[in-house]
């Protein structure tokens, strides 16, 4: 939900989805799963509903021991995952002109699809990998709780376009990336926030401008939000492929060459929002190498 600023500019209530005045807190069976930061992380991942998990991921606590050091067996039903939208492969999923009111609300519900996904990368990077420093489990601690936050404010945003999460195909790219790397973090950090998420921040200024050019001011500044929070869901991703890359002794632009073809991960594609790339972390090094591309433009 957005309002006019004192500015004129377009503002989000950032608490859609949650009664005001109200605290999320865990109860049940989750409560009782979330000893530690790493197995809070895999109950929000096994939740199947998605407003649960969203609402849960939004309620995580950064409070809890991170419980690094304890070996967790990966349980079955990763990701937990609704009956429905209908996943199909990313070239089937239909293309409709946002000009018309479902091309409108099925733009929202791909973004929506995105962020409830990002949820459960987070989560999976926070509970998966044991024996890192406990920052590492507080930073996707916060990364799933801000995308559960971008779920529920493109949830209910799409609500008000007569449409709910599921109504649309989707595909599940996002989390093959994720399936890949799962017994590898340096593989993992390289290839999920600092390729497919920071694939998002060369995107969201086109997705922000056709949003605005058929009038939904709503729309757009929930992109602004993300666009904003993703900044520093990179800026985590450079971080701790950074450390690890040091604690290795590796070149990190050679390795991320090498981990790139071993993982199968998308070609960079332009054009690059290399401002805030740059914002996020990535070095003038990688910055150049991206704008020496063929065709590369800066992104709008």
């Amino acid at each position: 939900m957005s309002e006019a600023g004192a500015d004129g500019t377009d503002r989000v209530d950032d608490r859609r989805g949650v009664p005001v005045g109200e605290t999320i807190v865990l109860t049940g069976a989750a409560r009782a799963a979330a000893s530690t930061l790493r197995r809070q992380a895999l109950s929000v991942l096994l939740e199947c509903n998605p407003a649960a998990k969203a609402s849960a991921g939004r309620a995580a606590g950064e409070h809890l021991d991170a419980g690094s050091d304890e070996a967790i067996a990966p349980p079955s039903g990763i990701p937990g995952r609704p009956e429905r939208p209908l996943l199909v492969a990313p070239g089937a999923v239909p293309q409709r002109s946002i000009a018309s009111p479902e091309g409108h609300a099925a733009l929202i519900h791909a973004l929506a699809h995105i962020e409830l996904n990002a949820i459960d990368l987070a989560a999976d990077a926070c509970w998966r990998f044991a024996g890192l420093p406990d920052a590492f489990y507080r930073d996707w601690t916060r990364v799933m709780r801000e995308e559960a936050r971008h779920f529920q404010l493109l949830d209910a945003h799409l609500a008000t376009l007569g449409h709910g999460y599921g109504d649309f195909p989707a595909h599940a790219a996002l989390w093959e990336m994720a399936e890949r790397t799962s017994h590898d973090v340096l593989a993992r950090v390289a290839l999920v926030p600092r390729t497919l998420e920071a694939r998002g921040l060369d995107a969201s200024p086109a997705v922000r401008h056709k949003l605005s050019s058929i009038g939904d001011r709503g729309g757009a500044a929930i992109v602004d939000v993300i666009l904003r929070d993703e900044i520093g869901h990179v800026r985590i991703g450079n971080h701790w492929y950074g450390h690890l890359c040091r604690r290795a002794g590796l070149d990190p632009v050679a390795t991320y060459e090498a981990l790139a073809i071993a993982y199968r991960a998308p070609r960079p594609r332009g054009p690059f929002n290399i401002a805030d790339r740059r914002a996020a972390g990535f070095s003038d090094r990688e910055l150049a190498a991206l704008s020496a591309l063929p065709g590369t433009t800066p992104a709008p």
